[in-house]
Formats: structure tokens, sequence, C-alpha cells
């Protein structure tokens, strides 16, 4: 456990940040699960702009975010 002020600090942010990551990442794996089911062109536009928005707010790298737009753009 962190024993100095800031350290304890930097805790908490890294812990809200963590779960909002988390937040991001889990919808983006449910709306890859989701487009690659129904294979709906508005569940694919989903997909695709929540791996954009993943790759901008550095939760996924952008090679995965490209890799996952490719791979939705075949269906």
């Amino acid at each position: 456990m962190p024993v100095t002020k800031t350290a304890k600090r930097a805790l908490r942010g890294s812990r809200r940040k963590e779960a909002k990551n988390s937040m991001i990442k889990k919808s983006l794996e449910i709306a890859l699960r989701m487009a690659r089911r129904t294979k709906k062109e508005a569940d694919v536009k989903k997909a695709v702009s929540l791996a954009d928005m993943a790759s901008k707010k550095d939760v996924i790298h952008k090679n995965r975010a490209s890799r996952i737009k490719s791979s939705l753009s075949k269906i």
C-alpha cells in the first residue's frame, strides 16, 4: 500500500482510470460479439465506432483497432 500522500492520490486516480478503461473494453467486446453474430450494418457501425474511440483514448493500440475494423468490413 502507498505510504506518502502523493502515492495515495496516484492510486486513487489509477483505480478510476482502470475502471473507466475496463468499461470501454467490455463495451467494445460486447459490440464485437453482437456485430459478428447478427451481421447487421448498425451493429457493425457501432463496433467500428467503439474501436475508434478506444483507440483514441489509448485503451487499445491503434493497429488493433485497424485489425478490428478490417475484419468487420469483410462482414
